[in-house]
């Protein structure tokens, strides 16, 4: 992840924390990493797809094509449905709740794992 710039895609209420399910959120904060850099580079609006339990697959894969040029998905909840959709969409799907800064760090801590691993 260090390499090169990455784009997450955090599903966040307030830009602080990561405490939104997948399927109920109305946004998501866009970030990228570069050379260790997190920023914030913008706030997408997002129409819930979760309705009462129920998705409708057109809307799940509109809501994953909205997020496709990111490499990564944080949330604090994702169905097992929507977490097969998003990697079909090519993004890895992340359950960490808490602070958007320490998520993002665990996801780099892990992704140096396992290059040191392979």
């Amino acid at each position: 992840m260090a390499d090169g710039k990455v784009r997450l895609a955090v599903a966040s209420s307030d830009g602080i924390v990561v405490n939104q399910h997948f399927g109920h959120a109305k946004q998501f904060y866009i970030y990228e990493v570069e050379n260790g850099q997190i920023n914030v580079t913008e706030v997408r609006d997002a129409v819930p797809v979760c309705q009462g339990g129920f998705h409708d697959d057109g809307e799940m894969d509109a809501a994953m094509k909205n997020l496709e040029d990111c490499t990564y998905l944080l949330v604090s909840r994702i169905g097992p449905g929507a977490a097969a959709v998003a990697e079909q969409h090519g993004l890895e799907v992340y359950e960490l709740p808490g602070l958007i800064q320490d998520s993002i760090q665990k996801v780099q801590d892990y992704e140096a794992l396992k290059k040191l691993l392979s």
